[in-house]
């Protein structure tokens, strides 16, 4: 299985840019595609830096089909692991078209230029958002618990996972990992690769690591009369590099020619917003100041998973806790303050 060449889509984001790395040194080739659309080329220097060797990439967007025929062509991948989506929740429901065009489009076109190639093993990076908000008696969450995506960006994750199965049953000689997501945070231990979100932070670890080192005077939490320990919402949190080697794992059992599965990643454990807060001052060194305001709309009060069936069909569990995550992600916040840009 070494040296099999993987194709990745939006490459040089967030958790595709971990998982390049842990998929190099597991042995595999890698050719990223990305058009950095969300995120920086300065990613291939740190990737660089970070492996010993030039990454292999082509700048191209995965709803070009002759730019994707071309990549195709050229590098003749055995598998695709994909990860080109748009993926701010808040921002789907502004931009609802947008999103449908990019993340279905996006990969109807991938999957059409990988059947045109031969290629039928596909690593889909889909979200624990589409369970929707999750009843207390539905917790923790197993992959046959109720789908409801209750935002345009679950709503493509849901129907990307639809469209899969369908592909797979028309076609049975595709198979596919549909990776369901919790809360992706932290940052290789290196502090060179890391979350840069472009604007106002839309997840928790990230806004608050900008609190931490400046760029932001407070965290506003949402709600602290939740059915909690504490009040605040509890999420399922788990560290990007572990995350990456949950692809790494769905990449192998695939190439070993099993079925098509999907499985969720996550930690099986929740943590409040105040227990990341608590956790990230410790590791920063910084204090958090942040005020409570009012719950936002579709906002569950807590959502953790039942990872057990990664575990049994890919071998694969969490490793890192909440303080090596908020380690990490402080090492890569205090290392690159203003992120990739103008470190």
């Amino acid at each position: 299985m070494r040296n099999q060449k993987i194709l990745l889509t939006g490459a040089t984001g967030y958790i595709a840019s971990h998982t390049w790395l842990a998929l190099l040194e597991s042995g595999f080739d890698v050719v990223g595609v990305d058009n950095f659309a969300n995120s920086s080329p300065e990613v291939l220097n740190r990737l660089q830096r970070l492996s010993g060797q030039a990454p292999v990439f082509e700048k191209a967007d995965v709803g070009d089909a002759a730019a994707l025929d071309a990549v195709f062509a050229a590098h003749k991948p055995a598998a695709v692991v994909h990860f080109a989506a748009f993926k701010a929740v808040g921002e789907s429901t502004t931009m609802p078209l947008a999103y449908y065009r990019n993340n279905i489009g996006g990969l109807i076109n991938t999957c059409e230029t990988m059947r045109r190639h031969g290629c039928s093993r596909m690593v889909f990076s889909s979200s624990a958002t589409v369970y929707g908000a999750p009843a207390p008696t539905d917790l923790p969450l197993r992959e046959d618990a109720a789908l409801s995506a209750v935002n345009p960006y679950g709503a493509t994750k849901l129907m990307g996972e639809t469209i899969l199965r369908d592909l797979g049953a028309a076609e049975p000689d595709w198979q596919t990992a549909c990776l369901r997501y919790f809360n992706p945070v932290g940052a290789h231990e290196s502090g060179l690769i890391g979350e840069d979100p472009r604007g106002i932070p839309n997840n928790l670890m990230p806004y608050v690591a900008q609190v931490a080192v400046g760029r932001r005077a407070e965290l506003q939490v949402f709600g602290d009369d939740y059915d909690t320990p504490d009040g605040t919402g509890v999420r399922d949190y788990i560290h990007v590099m572990d995350l990456a080697e949950g692809h790494v794992a769905a990449l192998r059992f695939l190439l070993n020619g099993r079925e098509s599965i999907t499985a969720n990643l996550g930690t099986g454990r929740g943590y409040s917003v105040l227990d990341l807060v608590r956790a990230y001052s410790a590791a920063s060194g910084r204090p958090i100041p942040y005020r409570i305001a009012p719950r936002r709309t579709g906002d569950a009060a807590a959502c953790w998973a039942d990872a057990s069936l990664a575990n049994e069909k890919l071998g694969w569990s969490a490793r890192h806790d909440l303080v090596r995550m908020c380690e990490d992600s402080w090492r890569w916040q205090s290392m690159n303050p203003q992120g990739f840009e103008k470190s």
